[in-house]
């Protein structure tokens, strides 16, 4: 059956649904269940689906596409509704739900046998003869912990043996920073590399504040035994647990339990990062992928029910960095589940807000690690697709501007940036053809008409690059005046690329994001202003400097090649070697005739034009210094 056939016959399906709260579970040909989703009115929800594409964002529209049919259950009332889908989704794990795959095992510290012995975090016990300490639920926190153990008490993480590799090559950075004792050198005996692991040890086993106490026990010890350098060693070590702990006080909470949330969307993945504090400090941290982009609001959602049911413990307070649909529905899940109250916060300000950014920044950062981005551009991609209600991080970016003087040598410049950073390979340069005089909106009309009947000549022939690409953001150069204007020629077109403007302050600095009906205001501590700002600079820059080339062209045309026997290369030979048009001027005949390119009837034309007939036949050049012939 014909795609858009079969999507009719499913949305006559759905009109005749009831208008009661149930679950509708989608399959696909061979009857898998791809999606399954709750509905407060079975009929409205999911006729939305087969009707217009318009307001569906990409991971829906995919989803459609594979539907060969669908069935639904009914229930008493939406929370019942919402329990039966978190269940079922639990139970078919459908391809376009969220789905976390619950790696989170538990974990050990491993304490390597023999002489010379070492730490480390593990997932496994094997029967290797070391000693392992755990289980712990939290690997990051034991990754964490013993990463600052090695660092305090100068343990190698390196994979040497001792003392086999005794002296055999030279120590690795960690020596040379203070992070190693280097026992590779032979220059420490068993005896303190004993102890110090031992203190590490300890230091892992019941951490830091018993661990201080005991070395500064042991430290008394030495100096009343006036072993000053073992004292002084012990000195060192608190020092650096100190400074750990005051290093931990940046991630600490005012409240003693609760989960942190936040996420971040690319272009086709969503970065998922979960704060745990436990006693108002930061017990664990999680980070998860999955496939798909879709409204915040909803994949908050969506996340909550899925991780909650792969977790045991659920905190009194979830914090999270934006509104969650269904919030009270969730909330009350969630107490049920846990047998207390659960209240879920969106912090505006304070202390609390900075942990949601914290988190937020952690999500962009593992999302720019999957996407070979930098954490900071996909934090401020992430940040524009917020700020402007887009549908995914707007990896590709074009912006244009208009440039003339008075009307004179109109031009217009387009820059792109992709993934947040400038593809000169991309720039492009238009000068107006259409508009005389000084009409922008006019200008920009034809640059944008002119670039997507570029595009669709591309897509003819089957050209993906360049003006072959549909960007997912476009930019002009001005306020809501330049989008009112551009809008109705993408609407012609068939253009659905979001269109936005920039509008600058007094002082030529990026203030605001203007739309049709008015503008969005950005801070300056915001990424997404150092992006935009960073943009338009750069569209202002290029559109400029083309501007400034045509009116050099133009000097050019209305001088040197308005003398007979002058043609372009001629003039560009002139130009190249006297430099400027009023170097030429002033040069004398004798220099004209010797300039590359030049002939003895040409160069006495270019001289006639700046100095007259008479100068010529006198041979004498009133600009240049030197002796004034007698009169008479």
């Amino acid at each position: 059956m014909d795609p858009q056939e079969k999507k009719r016959e499913l949305r006559r399906k759905a009109m005749q649904l009831p208008l009661t709260p149930g679950v509708y579970l989608m399959h696909n040909q061979a009857g898998e269940i791809i999606y399954i989703g709750k509905a407060k009115a079975l009929k409205n929800r999911v006729s939305q689906y087969f009707g217009s594409e318009k307001n569906h964002d990409a991971k829906v529209r995919k989803m459609v596409s594979n539907v060969d049919w669908f069935e639904y259950i009914l229930t008493d009332s939406e929370f019942e509704a919402f329990v039966l889908e978190s269940s079922l989704i639990k139970q078919h794990q459908p391809k376009y739900n969220i789905l976390l795959k619950d790696d989170k095992g538990y974990c050990y510290i491993r304490v390597s046998g023999g002489s010379w012995p070492r730490i480390s975090a593990v997932l496994q016990v094997e029967d290797d003869g070391a000693k392992y300490i755990g289980p712990y639920l939290s690997y990051w926190s034991i990754r964490e912990t013993v990463d600052a153990a090695r660092k305090i008490f100068r343990l190698p993480d390196c994979n040497r043996k001792f003392p086999q590799d005794f002296g055999k090559s030279r120590p690795c950075l960690n020596f040379y920073i203070d992070q190693c004792c280097a026992p590779c050198r032979g220059r420490i005996s068993e005896a303190d590399y004993n102890e110090a692991f031992q203190q590490a040890l300890d230091f892992v086993k019941g951490g830091s504040s018993t661990s201080v106490r005991e070395l500064e026990k042991r430290m008394e010890q030495a100096a009343e035994a006036l072993d000053f350098e073992r004292a002084a060693r012990l000195r060192d070590r608190i020092n650096a647990i100190n400074k750990l702990k005051d290093r931990q006080k940046v991630v600490a909470s005012r409240v003693e339990e609760q989960d942190v949330f936040a996420l971040a969307q690319g272009e086709s993945q969503t970065a998922f990062e979960v704060f745990r504090f436990t006693g108002g400090k930061l017990s664990d941290r999680e980070s998860f992928l999955t496939e798909g982009c879709q409204p915040d609001p909803e994949a908050r959602s969506e996340f909550l029910r899925q991780y909650y049911s792969i977790r045991d413990r659920i905190p009194p307070v979830l914090t999270m960095d934006g509104p969650v649909e269904d919030q009270e529905l969730v909330a009350r899940w969630l107490s049920e589940k846990r047998g207390r109250g659960v209240k879920i916060n969106v912090p505006q300000k304070g202390s609390q807000r900075q942990l949601v950014e914290m988190c937020r920044s952690n999500a962009a950062e593992n999302l720019a690690q999957q996407s070979g981005l930098s954490g900071r551009d996909a934090s401020a991609l992430d940040e524009l697709r917020r700020l402007l209600g887009l549908e995914k991080a707007p990896a590709y970016i074009e912006c244009y501007d208009i440039s003339n003087l008075q009307g004179g040598e109109n031009v217009a410049g387009m820059v792109v940036f992709e993934n947040g950073r400038p593809l000169k390979s991309a720039y492009r340069r238009f000068k107006i053809q259409t508009v005389e005089g000084q009409d922008d909106y006019g200008s920009m009309r034809e640059v944008i008409r002119r670039r997507f009947q570029e595009y669709r000549a591309h897509q003819a022939q089957g050209d993906g690059e360049g003006f072959g690409r549909m960007p997912d953001l476009i930019l002009l150069d001005g306020g809501k005046g330049h989008v009112n204007a551009v809008q109705p020629v993408l609407q012609e077109m068939g253009v659905g690329a979001p269109l936005y403007g920039l509008v600058k302050d007094d002082k030529h600095r990026t203030r605001a994001i203007a739309l049709s009906g008015g503008e969005i205001a950005i801070t300056s501590t915001r990424r997404a202003f150092t992006l935009l700002s960073t943009i338009q600079d750069e569209v202002h820059r290029f559109a400029i400097g083309y501007h400034r080339q045509q009116r050099k062209k133009s000097a050019i045309s209305s001088t040197l090649l308005s003398i007979e026997g002058v043609g372009p290369a001629r003039a560009k030979a002139l130009l190249k070697h006297f430099k400027t048009v009023s170097a030429v001027a002033e040069a004398d005949l004798k220099e004209l005739e010797a300039a590359p390119g030049m002939t003895k009837p040409a160069a006495k034309r270019v001289f006639e034009h700046f100095h007259g007939e008479e100068e010529v036949k006198t041979g004498e050049n009133p600009g240049k210094t030197g002796e004034i012939p007698a009169k008479g």
